[in-house]
C-alpha cells in the first residue's frame, strides 16, 4: 500500500501553510471549549451497579415491597462518643440535637429515636415529646437514671442495639451510642446497592452538622448525604492536588527534554488543547466525569508528551544534519506520522477493549480515552509540526531566544551509552536473552493468577488516616477533613449492628399454593455457614415471620392458623387465601405487604449473615438458599450486588486484556503488511508488550494490590501505552533497515540512539506525570497511578533492551532477501 501521497498532503499543509493549520486547530479548540460547560460529575459506587442482574433484582424488590423499601424516607445517624453516653449530660445533649432538628421545618423530620429517649420514657411513660423527655431526665436523680437504664435494657430489645459493645448494664455506662432521625424526602432516595455522589439528604445533614456545632459536644452526623458530599468533595480535592503536581513535574521534565523555552511552550499548548478537546467532547456527548475518568488526563498527557518529544527530537535530528526547516519537517512527518498512526491505532484498541466490560463507568473510560487519543494524534501529528515550522521561521526573522536544540541521547553522551546496552545485547546473545525473558514472563504471569478482586465503598473514599504531607499543603490545595471512612470503621468495630448484614432472596411463584409457606420456611433449614443460625434454622424474616408474630398477639388469627396447619408447626399449609385475607385486613397488613405483594405472586426472605464472612461466601450461600426454593428465586442485596460487580471486574480485566492483545497484534500485522510488506514485523513488535503485561500482572500481586474498579483497566492500558514505545523503535528500525537498506546492527544502533533518547524523555515525564496519581485521596486511584507508571517503565525497558534482540532474531528469520518466512537463520551471524 502506497501511503506516501497522504503523508505528502499533510506535509504540504504543515510546511507550506503552517499559519492556516494553526488557526484552524485553534478554532476547533474554541468549539470544543464550548462543551466544557456541559461536563457534570458523577461519584460513588452507584454508577457501577447499573445493568448488574443482582441490582435489577434488588430494584424489583424495592419497587414491590413498600413501605420498607420505599424511596420517600431517609435517615440521619447521630453518633455520640464520650466517657459515658448514658450520663445525664450526654443524654440531654442527644435529645437537644434531635429537638432542634425536629423544630426546623426544612429538615422534614418524621420521627426520632435514641437510647436517651428510651431511658426518658422509662422515667416518665407520658414523655412523648423530645422536650418532655429532656425534662424527665433533668428531674431524675442519678440513681433513678441508672435504674431506668437497667429497666430499658430488660424491657426494650432495641435499647442495647443503640449502644456500643462495651455497654455495661450494671454501671449504666457505654462509650458510644447512635441516635436516629428519620426524614420525609418528597423526591425519594435511591434504592441502589451503591452510594451515589449526590443525595437529597446532603443539605439536611449539612444543616444537622451546623446544629451539632451550635450545641457542642461529641456528636457526629452520619448518613448517605454525608457520604455523597464526601464523594464529590474528594474528586475536587484530588484534582486540586494531582493536576498542579502533574503540571509541575511534567513542566520540569519537558524542560529537560526540550531544553528550549519556545518548544516547551508549544508542547504545553498542544497538551492543553488535547485536554480541552477531550473534555469538550465529554460535555457534548453527555458523559459525566467520574472517579474512574480521573485517570484520563494523565493518560492523554502521557501519550501527548511522547508524541511531542518524538516529533521535536526527530526534527532536531534532521536539523543537526544541516537540512533546512521545510526539508527537516518533511522528513520528520514522513516518519512520525506513520508511527503516530500505528501507535494511535494500537492505543485505541487497548483503551477501546474496555468497551467489552459490563460496567458502564469502565465502558465510558474506554470511550473517552480512545477518543482522546485520536484527538492527541491529530494535535501532535499536524498542529505541533505546523506550529514548530511557524516558530522556526519566526526565529529567522525575529530575535527569539534559542537554547538547546540537540536531540536527546545523541552522539556519545552518557544517556546514549546507557541506551546502547540493548543493541550490545542484540549483538552478543539475542536468542538466549529473549528466551530467558520469556521464561521470566511466564513465571510472572503464573504468579499473577493469585491476584484478588474487590469492589468496596472504601475504594472510593480517602483512608481514615491521611498522610501527614497533606497537612503541609497550602490553600487552595489543602484537602478538607474527611470522616466517612473513620466513621464506618468505628461503627463496624463498636456496635453489634455492625457485626451482621442481610441478604435477600426474591421469590416469584404462586404463594397461595398449599405448600408455598412450608417451602419458603424449609429452605432455611440447616443453612450454609455464613448465615446466622438458631436451632439449625436460618435467622430470617419473611411472610412466615409476620404470620407467626401476629398469631402470637391475636387469638382469633391464631385459631385461623391452627385450623389450616396440618402438621402443627405454626405455618399454615391449607386455605392460604383465607389466611392472607385475614392478615392483610388486620393491623399487621402493612408489615405483611413488606414481604409479599398484593397479587401474592412474589415474596422475599431476608436472611441475617455473619459480618466476618467474605462477600464471596455470603453471595455463594445466598444463591444456595435461593436454589433451595421451590419457585423461581434470585439472591440479591448490597453484598450480592457488590460481589457480582467484583466478578464482572475480573471478567472485564481478562476479556479486555485478550481483546487488546489480539486486536493490537492483528492491527500491527495488518499495518506492517500493508505499509512495508512485512507482516511478521507486527509479531516482533508485540513481544516486548507481552513481557510488559506479564511483569505488570505479577507486580500487582507482589505489591499486595488487587483488581478493583480502577485497576481492572490496567492490563489493557499497559498494552495501549506499551505499544507506543515498541512501535517507535520498530518503525524507526524498519525505516533504517528495510526502507534505507542500512546494515542490521548499524540500523539497530541508529534506532536506539535516535529514538531511544526521545523514549527516555517521554518515559521520565510520563512516569512522574502519571505517578503523581499516588497523591490522590482515593487509595484505588493511587494504586492505578502506581501501576500505570510501573507499566510505562517496564514498557520502556522492554522496548529499549528486549526489542533490539527480537528485531535481530526477526531479521535472521526473514532472511537477507527480505522474504517473510516462518523459519529462518535464528542462530546465524
Amino acid at each position: 500500500m502506497d501511503y506516501q501521497p497522504y503523508v505528502d498532503r499533510v506535509d504540504g499543509y504543515v510546511t507550506e501553510r503552517p499559519g492556516t493549520v494553526v488557526v484552524a486547530f485553534l478554532l476547533v479548540t474554541g468549539m470544543f471549549a464550548l462543551g466544557l460547560g456541559g461536563v457534570s460529575t458523577e461519584a460513588g459506587t452507584q454508577q457501577f451497579t447499573q445493568d448488574v442482574p443482582a441490582q435489577e433484582a434488588l430494584d424489583e424488590v424495592n419497587a414491590k415491597f413498600s413501605p420498607a423499601f420505599a424511596a420517600d424516607t431517609g435517615s440521619t445517624q447521630l453518633i455520640q462518643r464520650s466517657g459515658n453516653v448514658l450520663s445525664r449530660t450526654a443524654m440531654l445533649r442527644m435529645l437537644e440535637v434531635q429537638e432542634r432538628m425536629a423544630d426546623r421545618p426544612g429538615m422534614r423530620v418524621e420521627s426520632t429515636s435514641s437510647a436517651a429517649g428510651i431511658v426518658a420514657r422509662q422515667l416518665d411513660p407520658d414523655a412523648e415529646t423530645l422536650a418532655a423527655q429532656q425534662r424527665a431526665i433533668e428531674g431524675a436523680t442519678d440513681t433513678e437514671i441508672r435504674a431506668a437504664v437497667r429497666a430499658a435494657d430488660e424491657t426494650n430489645p432495641r435499647f442495647s442495639g443503640l449502644l456500643s459493645e462495651d455497654y455495661n448494664p450494671e454501671s449504666a455506662s457505654a462509650s458510644a451510642t447512635i441516635g436516629v432521625v428519620s426524614h420525609e424526602i418528597p423526591g425519594g432516595v435511591s434504592g441502589s446497592a451503591g452510594q451515589g455522589g449526590s443525595s437529597p439528604l446532603t443539605p439536611i445533614q449539612q444543616e444537622a452538622e451546623r446544629i451539632v456545632d451550635s450545641v457542642g459536644g461529641d456528636i457526629t452526623v452520619f448518613g448517605s448525604g454525608v457520604i455523597a458530599a464526601e464523594f464529590s468533595a474528594v474528586i475536587n480535592d484530588t484534582l486540586a492536588i494531582v493536576v498542579p503536581a502533574a503540571v509541575l513535574l511534567i513542566t520540569v521534565f519537558l524542560s529537560v527534554a526540550y531544553r528550549d523555552l519556545a518548544d516547551l511552550l508549544l508542547g504545553v499548548v498542544a497538551l492543553f488543547m488535547a485536554l480541552v478537546w477531550t473534555f469538550g467532547f465529554m460535555g457534548i456527548a453527555g458523559i459525566a466525569f467520574s472517579q474512574v475518568l480521573i485517570a484520563v488526563p494523565p493518560l492523554l498527557l502521557a501519550v501527548g508528551i511522547d508524541f511531542g518529544i518524538h516529533a521535536v527530537n526527530r526534527y532536531r535530528e534532521e536539523r543537526a544534519r544541516g537540512r533546512d526547516i521545510a526539508a527537516s519537517m518533511t522528513e520528520t512527518t514522513d516518519q512520525v506520522l506513520v508511527a503516530f498512526f500505528i501507535v494511535t491505532g494500537t492505543t485505541v484498541i487497548g483503551f477501546g477493549a474496555n468497551l467489552t466490560s459490563d460496567l458502564p463507568p469502565i465502558r465510558e473510560f474506554g470511550i473517552v480515552a480512545a477518543v482522546g487519543i485520536v484527538f492527541t494524534f491529530a494535535i501532535f501529528g499536524v498542529f505541533l509540526p505546523a506550529a514548530k515550522v511557524k516558530l522556526d521561521h519566526a526565529r529567522e526573522r525575529y530575535p527569539i531566544p534559542t537554547f538547546g536544540t540537540t536531540p536527546l541521547g545523541f552522539g556519545e553522551s552518557a544517556l546514549g551509552r546507557f541506551q546502547g546496552a540493548g543493541s550490545r545485547i542484540a549483538r552478543v546473545g539475542p536468542l538466549v536473552f529473549v528466551v530467558a525473558l520469556l521464561v521470566v514472563s511466564g513465571v510472572s504471569a503464573g504468579y499473577a493468577t493469585g491476584v484478588d478482586t474487590t469492589f468496596e465503598t472504601e475504594d472510593f473514599l480517602p483512608p481514615a488516616d491521611q498522610p501527614d504531607y497533606y497537612d503541609a499543603l497550602p490553600e487552595p490545595f489543602a484537602p478538607g477533613e474527611y470522616t466517612v471512612t473513620g466513621t464506618l470503621n468505628f461503627l463496624e468495630e463498636s456496635f453489634e449492628t455492625g457485626q451482621s448484614d442481610t441478604v435477600t432472596v426474591y421469590v416469584e411463584g404462586p404463594m397461595e399454593r398449599g405448600s408455598a409457606l412450608e417451602s419458603l420456611h424449609r429452605a432455611g433449614r440447616d443453612p450454609p455457614s455464613s448465615v446466622v443460625t438458631e436451632d439449625r434454622q436460618a435467622e430470617a424474616t419473611s411472610i412466615v415471620t409476620v404470620i407467626r408474630d401476629y398469631a402470637d398477639r391475636d387469638p382469633a388469627f391464631a385459631r385461623l392458623v391452627d385450623r389450616n396447619d396440618a402438621d402443627d408447626d405454626g405455618i399454615p399449609d391449607e386455605n392460604l387465601p383465607d389466611v392472607y385475607d385475614a392478615l392483610y385486613d388486620s393491623p399487621a397488613g402493612e408489615r405483611a405487604s413488606q414481604y409479599m405483594t398484593a397479587d401474592r405472586r412474589s415474596t422475599r426472605v431476608v436472611y441475617t449473615v455473619k459480618s466476618d464472612a467474605t462477600q464471596g461466601e455470603v453471595t455463594a450461600d445466598a444463591r444456595t438458599l435461593a436454589d433451595r426454593q421451590r419457585f423461581e428465586a434470585t439472591a440479591t442485596g448490597s453484598t450480592v450486588v457488590f460481589e457480582s460487580i467484583s466478578t464482572v471486574i475480573l471478567e472485564s480485566a481478562i476479556v479486555s486484556l485478550v481483546v487488546a492483545l489480539v486486536g493490537s497484534s492483528l492491527f500491527l500485522v495488518a499495518v506492517y503488511w500493508l505499509l512495508l510488506g512485512r507482516a511478521s514485523l507486527g509479531i516482533a513488535n508485540v513481544v516486548p508488550i507481552v513481557v510488559t503485561v506479564c511483569l505488570v500482572a505479577g507486580s500487582i500481586r507482589l505489591l499486595g494490590l488487587s483488581f478493583n474498579a480502577f485497576t481492572a483497566t490496567i492490563l489493557a492500558i499497559t498494552i495501549g501505552l506499551g505499544i507506543d514505545y515498541s512501535v517507535h523503535i520498530t518503525h524507526r528500525f524498519a525505516d533504517e533497515y528495510v526502507e534505507n537498506g542500512v546494515e542490521l546492527y548499524e540500523a539497530i544502533d541508529r534506532t536506539v540512539k535516535g529514538t531511544g533518547g526521545a523514549l527516555t524523555g517521554s518515559m521520565l515525564t510520563t512516569v512522574f506525570g502519571i505517578g503523581v496519581l499516588v497523591l490522590s485521596l482515593f487509595p484505588a486511584i493511587g494504586q492505578f497511578g502506581l501501576l500505570t507508571a510501573l507499566s510505562v517503565f517496564y514498557a520502556y525497558l522492554a522496548s529499549l533492551y528486549v526489542l533490539p534482540s527480537v528485531l535481530v532474531l526477526w531479521a535472521r528469520a526473514v532472511g537477507d532477501d527480505g522474504a517473510d518466512t516462518v523459519f529462518g537463520r535464528l542462530t546465524s551471524g
